[in-house]
């Protein structure tokens, strides 16, 4: 059901309900995205051993919320923001079922950029006018796509109306803290299914929402059968194959000393996300999402690792790096002639796991070649950054972009297309993955250029040129000092470059800062639109909570977009980029 349905629906006259509220204490919402997700990770895991049924009346769920933060150490303050997340887990399975077509996605008009919106208002609320300023616009859009009726507009009579026309059954809505308070007591007395997230501000004006919780609830669906999938628990398990007991249990003990070096390498740090990308693939497009992984599929993802590994020693020698993971990079501990041959050693023992793999022999097949042609365009990305640093020359945005995509993008591509030829399915998502992981490759690269800057960068240590996004737009955007300093230090004519800490103030004064995140948003929406063609629920569900993983689990070291938010004690406190 459209917009312009919900419209043209005649509602019946609204029924009155003695509104109880909450007090809301200021500031009670978390302000990075890392301790929203933790808490809501704590309440799904808080509600596996004690689940609550709903609907659960406002009085005892506030008692659970309390109890909640007494049990695990959390401000009080955050009691009704808690309260409102386990709400939403209560009823998430419940929403899971109800058709797309019968439900609701209710948008607060705060969520538009006031000065300058162009949409005009009728009875139902904003006319949403596609000028793409906010988020509206593609929560709208991607909502109506799936089937929900959706409002722009606040007032809880006229959502009751709408849910006794019998055409709702399920609502996701946006709301700040004291709306939703105002508007449970609706809710709970229609006893219908309900998720909201709540905004991160409740100034009434230019607000914004944690965009990836919207995308999660929009289109969660009975179908996704990976939707209680434990990401966090599939990680650690993926890790913990890289212990060097585990390697040589799976692998076999080293043979000599250059195998011990590689396998050390092998086991030293790292998040492991491109071994997860491949065990995640393929749990999703097997029929049994959730069980058990077969040391066939491991080394396969150990495969994948050791292709990434040995990028890793080759590009420490390229650039010279001295350190790699807080440690000494493998050419610095054993010499360049040994390091290279380590790298040549951990491509040759990926390839030798996927054609020992106990699988079919046209999946082993499969996984070789993708192995083969994503070696070799990472190759090629790789060779453009060196020939660029042989002669360097001013690099615009795109340009650079277009660097991350054929040097980072290969290998979310190599770890997600082998998952999916373990699975059998890979004829059927290819070209979805190859669009998917080009986005997610990009954002990755993006997000590393921002944090090469953080403030737990070496603050001290001039900046080095290579392809990075913020250096070219500090180029394009910045003016006088800014700029003429850019120009000599993409040439080469800086005897001493500027700081980390230089380059990182001037990023945040011109804008070139901002744009970097609106790019890194605008690449994982790339990354999520990318899988609007894919029919199976379960890689599509499980691919889009992918992305709220990786980009929530990197640090945010100290910078973003909204860098300063004045709490009540007049204190900064760096907050999330979403």
């Amino acid at each position: 059901m459209s917009t312009v349905a919900v419209r043209s629906a005649q509602l019946p006259p609204s029924v009155p309900i003695t509104v109880r509220r909450f007090r809301t204490p200021k500031k009670n919402i978390p302000q990075t995205k890392i301790e929203r997700d933790q808490i809501l990770a704590t309440i799904r895991k808080q509600l596996e051993i004690s689940p609550l049924v709903p609907p659960i009346p406002a009085d005892e769920l506030r008692q659970h919320a309390e109890q909640f933060v007494t049990d695990y150490g959390y401000d009080a303050i955050y009691t009704d923001y808690i309260g409102v997340l386990m709400s939403n887990e209560i009823w998430r399975e419940t929403l899971a079922t109800i058709p797309f077509e019968k439900r609701l996605l209710l948008m607060p008009k705060c969520l538009r950029v006031e000065s300058k919106c162009p949409a005009p208002f009728d009875e139902f609320g904003l006319l949403c006018k596609q000028c793409g300023l906010c988020t509206i616009q593609d929560f709208q859009n991607e909502a109506e796509r799936l089937g929900y009726a959706v409002l722009v507009a606040e007032g809880s009579a006229l959502v009751m109306s709408l849910i006794q026309t019998g055409k709702i059954e399920a609502i996701v809505g946006i709301s700040c803290l004291p709306v939703l308070e105002r508007t449970f007591p609706y809710v709970e007395a229609a006893a219908i299914p309900a998720v909201a997230v709540p905004l991160l501000q409740d100034d009434c004006i230019d607000t914004t929402v944690d965009i990836d919780w919207v995308w999660d609830y929009i289109h969660l669906t009975s179908d996704d059968k990976t939707r209680r999938l434990n990401l966090n628990k599939l990680q650690d398990d993926v890790k913990s194959w890289f212990s060097r007991e585990a390697l040589d249990g799976l692998l076999g003990a080293p043979h000599d000393k250059t195998e011990e070096i590689s396998r050390d390498w092998l086991a030293r740090a790292g998040n492991r996300w491109r071994p997860f990308l491949t065990v995640a693939a393929y749990q999703a497009l097997r029929e049994d999402p959730e069980g058990p992984i077969s040391d066939a599929v491991k080394k396969a993802a150990i495969a994948v690792e050791c292709f990434h590994k040995a990028s890793l020693v080759h590009d420490d020698i390229e650039d010279n790096d001295e350190q790699r993971y807080g440690e000494a990079t493998l050419h610095e501990e054993h010499g360049m002639p040994v390091a290279l041959n380590v790298g040549d050693l951990l491509i040759g023992e990926g390839y030798r796991l996927l054609a020992d793999s106990d699988v079919r022999p046209d999946r082993k097949v499969t996984m070789m070649k993708i192995a083969a042609e994503g070696q070799r365009e990472l190759c090629r990305g790789q060779g453009a950054e060196l020939l660029w640093t042989n002669h360097p020359v001013a690099l615009t945005s795109v340009q650079v972009l277009e660097i991350f995509r054929r040097k980072t993008a290969p290998a979310f591509e190599v770890a997600l297309q082998i998952g999916a030829a373990l699975s059998g399915h890979h004829d059927e998502v290819e070209e979805a993955l190859h669009a998917y992981s080009e986005a997610l490759g990009i954002a990755y690269q993006i997000r590393d250029d921002l944090d090469d800057l953080g403030d737990d960068s070496a603050a001290n240590n001039s900046t080095n040129i290579r392809p990075s996004v913020v250096l070219s737009l500090l180029l394009e955007r910045g003016q006088g000092e800014i700029k003429d300093t850019m120009e000599k230090l993409w040439n080469g004519e800086l005897e001493t470059p500027p700081s980390h800490a230089t380059i990182r103030e001037w990023a945040l004064s011109s804008g070139a800062h901002e744009k970097a995140m609106m790019l890194l948003e605008s690449y994982k929406e790339q990354a999520i639109r990318s899988l609007q063609p894919v029919e199976n629920a379960n890689l599509k569900g499980l691919l889009r909570r992918v992305i709220g993983k990786i980009f929530n689990d990197l640090e945010i070291k100290g910078w973003c977009r909204e860098f300063e938010v004045k709490n009540g004690g007049g204190a900064t406190t760096p907050v999330s980029p979403s």
